[in-house]
């Protein structure tokens, strides 16, 4: 029944069609009062690292992989709000296509069905993956891609099905893969993020952006 509700609030709350939309936009809210009630016990609790008063609504405008127009949502801080509505501009006008974009809390917080819905994502109260310190995301200063097509590569191996498709990068399968220097790790290095598909070593992390790229 908690699934339920909080798709139905979720509805009402994001990921809009917005086919007739030409132009982009980003606007930037507060919290809501309703917003913080559907979050709290899903997305946010009591103890996570930063509050409601940190925290920004931003609902962009963005490309559809079907070659239409929609308008997301994401949780950010407050100090990353401007940042992510000029990246997003960048994205919008390389028409770099979101297959999804609707506040985590419609899975329940549950970061692996959000994926699983090549959900892209910004702000959860949660640790880091393999991890007990607080994940970016935990104060709403990373945000993960397209998720499907940039997925979290281990030792050569994915953990979501529809991902193993994407494990070689030496080719571009989708206009949703992320790739080494194109227009979308552009559009964050240009505000001082680092990604993801840079780590060295055995992980890459190909959907996720933040300042310190971890």
């Amino acid at each position: 029944m908690r699934r339920i509700a909080l798709l139905c609030l979720t509805a009402f709350l994001v990921a809009v069609p917005a086919a007739a939309a030409q132009e982009f936009s980003a606007p930037i809210s507060p919290i809501s009062k309703e917003l913080r009630k559907s979050m709290t016990g899903v997305s946010w609790h009591k103890g996570c690292p930063v509050g409601f008063n940190n925290l920004r609504l931003i609902t962009p405008t963005h490309r559809t992989p079907d070659g239409g127009v929609a308008t997301g949502q994401l949780v950010v801080h407050r100090d990353v709000a401007p940042l992510m509505a000029r990246v997003f501009k960048r994205l919008w006008n390389a028409n770099y296509p979101i297959a999804r974009m609707e506040l985590v809390d419609a899975y329940g917080g549950d970061d692996w069905e959000s994926i699983e819905a090549n959900n892209t994502s910004a702000f959860n109260c949660r640790a880091a993956t393999g991890s007990n310190r607080w994940s970016n995301h935990a104060y709403g200063r990373a945000i993960d891609i397209n998720p499907i097509e940039n997925p979290w590569i281990e030792g050569g191996k994915v953990f979501h099905e529809a991902s193993w498709k994407y494990v070689d990068r030496t080719k571009r399968r989708s206009p949703l893969m992320i790739l080494p220097g194109d227009k979308v790790v552009k559009a964050f290095a240009v505000e001082g993020w680092g990604w993801g598909g840079s780590w060295t070593g055995n992980t890459l992390d190909l959907q996720h952006f933040s300042p310190t790229g971890r």
